[in-house]
């Protein structure tokens, strides 16, 4: 049985500020076998490391733009979206309580103040010089860019890095991108992401043609991980933090789990396959 992957969710973000190089660097220290991150696109087309709709949850857009509310990304521009301080919250809000545990030091705590916002340009650089892999979700975009041309601009962008297509996953909940990507290029492993609502059961049917899913872990008990991988599929969990949980899962043959904990689920998933941690 080949060993689980453990995929650093937005980057370690349990121990670093999501979808920012710091973050990137954590799950790279800490032995990640791949990071996964989120694209945004700014109002002037430049692709950029995001989650949210809103800037106002990891940026201080809501001090530096206080007319601007709701700050949807895609109504702010590049030069607008670099002048936005993207880690400062993390020390704030300490959202995986890690600071309080000791597991930040004060140096890593001071380095986060200021962080900009990264380009998907700086993350496939970054990506390719550390030999590393990184899974790129396909974000559906808010108004006014719903027809952004995302998936041709992102090659753009892999062209002009010059990373190695093997370095890279793409994966959406519009599955019509990754179908216009194979199209492109074919080179290029894609992803199907599923339930994306909590909900509602995954229709495994309408994923057929994707041999590797992203699938939502609390829509997929361990026993059904074990009958799509006995079918040939690969399974990649979101979000999997707890040890208990993600052991059943290795148990049941899981291809990977994201995780914001990869600090604590790299050796995990070593034990379980008789490896050292790195």
């Amino acid at each position: 049985m080949n060993r689980t992957l453990v995929i650093a969710h937005r980057g370690a973000r349990s121990l670093a500020p999501e979808n920012t190089l710091a973050a990137a660097q954590k799950g790279l220290e800490v032995g990640a076998d791949l990071w996964e991150t989120d694209v945004g696109v700014t109002a002037d087309g430049v692709l950029i490391l995001f989650h949210d709709d809103s800037l106002k949850r990891t940026t201080n857009a809501a001090e530096v733009f206080p007319d601007r509310a709701p700050w949807t990304f895609t109504e702010f521009t590049f030069d607008e979206i670099e002048r936005l301080d993207a880690g400062s919250w993390f020390d704030r809000d300490d959202p995986f309580g890690q600071i309080a545990a000791g597991r930040v030091s004060a140096a890593e705590q001071a380095a986060y103040v200021g962080l900009r916002v990264p380009t998907v340009e700086e993350a496939l650089v970054f990506t390719r010089d550390h030999d590393w892999t990184v899974n790129i979700e396909l974000k559906r975009l808010p108004p006014p860019l719903e027809d952004f041309p995302i998936v041709p601009r992102f090659f753009e962008v892999m062209d002009r890095v010059g990373i190695a297509p093997e370095q890279v996953r793409l994966s959406s909940f519009e599955h019509r991108w990754l179908e216009e990507a194979r199209a492109l290029r074919p080179e290029v492993e894609v992803q199907a992401l599923v339930g994306f609502y909590r909900d509602r059961p995954i229709d495994w049917d309408a994923v057929a043609e994707f041999q590797t899913v992203n699938a939502r872990a609390t829509l997929t008990p361990p026993e059904k991980v074990r009958e799509l991988v006995a079918a040939g599929r690969r399974i990649n969990l979101f979000t999997v933090n707890d040890a208990e949980e993600a052991r059943a899962y290795i148990e049941a043959g899981v291809t990977g789990l994201f995780t914001d904990f990869p600090q604590d689920l790299v050796p995990l998933a070593h034990a379980a396959a008789g490896k050292e941690t790195p």
